[in-house]
């Protein structure tokens, strides 16, 4: 299943990718039961049920995207999480995940506008898979990480290189508002049988600028989960962007940064294709 949040005529809705590439409203179809990608992942059996009643299916384009969770409760970042990325980057190598967080005022849904903040010349694309919690998670084994998984998405962590390195912490230069695509919809994870085996590619204006397999990751899906778990526990919603790899603009001579005009494709093998443009901060 592909699974979307969307906003039409006033309500906001959760739906589901028809096959004729329509988009079957299930909190129409469940007469409010199912209202959220929260409760539609949490139980995707009772989601598969909506599907199959056939509720009426609208145009995809007729209706105004959301991020794919429009509020969840905690979005996880990996960084350096692709060992040529690390590499480009000069950074050591580290016996546990790079994390940091990003705030829910960060995401924007596929085709909105990444916005370039006024106090920065060093925006830079990051292209990644996210991992969306399906079921919750704490002290998980790593063989069982996956069984907590709602599905998959493609993701942008934009980044102000500038920001990022006012000191060690990254927080400030991963968090400025609209900078975190998310989407366009989510794949559940029954689709996706080894998530370790997905082909990433990130364009810029139609030029390949990343690409490169989702197996050349440090910290495996299933590793992050058991680690992320460890600390803190994952609920149904909860986004794990699990790291780009290397191709990144600050690494490249002369580095390449985004700016307005600019479009930004990332791609990933059966997920789809997240699509934004870029634009100045208003």
């Amino acid at each position: 299943m592909k699974l979307l949040s969307f906003a039409r005529e006033g309500r906001t809705s959760v739906g589901a990718l028809a096959a004729d590439g329509r988009v079957i409203d299930l909190t129409q179809a469940s007469a409010g039961r199912l209202s959220s990608m929260k409760e539609a992942l949490g139980d995707l059996e009772a989601t598969r049920t909506w599907i199959k009643a056939g509720a009426p299916s609208v145009e995809l384009d007729a209706l105004v995207l959301l991020p794919p969770v429009p509020d969840p409760q905690k979005i996880l970042c990996v960084g350096v999480n692709y060992d040529e990325h690390r590499k480009e980057t000069g950074r050591s190598e580290s016996a546990y995940p790079v994390l940091f967080t990003r705030f829910t005022n960060t995401l924007i849904p596929h085709r909105a506008p990444l916005l370039r903040p006024k106090v920065s010349e060093t925006f830079d694309f990051e292209g990644e898979m996210a991992v969306v919690i399906g079921r919750r998670a704490r002290r998980v084994a790593e063989h069982d990480a996956l069984n907590h998984v709602g599905g998959y998405a493609c993701f942008v962590d934009a980044t102000l290189r500038d920001w990022q390195r006012h000191t060690h912490q990254f927080t400030p230069g991963k968090n400025f508002p609209s900078t975190g695509a998310f989407g366009p919809w989510i794949t559940t994870a029954d689709e996706i049988p080894d998530p370790q085996a997905l082909e990433l590619v990130t364009r810029l204006n139609g030029t390949e600028v990343q690409r490169s397999s989702t197996s050349a990751m440090i910290f495996s899906v299933a590793a992050l989960i058991a680690y992320i778990s460890e600390f803190t526990e994952l609920v149904p919603g909860d986004v794990i962007a699990t790291g780009t790899p290397s191709g990144v603009g600050h690494a490249r001579k002369p580095p390449l940064y985004m700016k307005d005009g600019d479009v930004l494709e990332v791609e990933i093998s059966v997920l789809g294709v997240l699509e934004n443009p870029v634009q100045d901060e208003p």
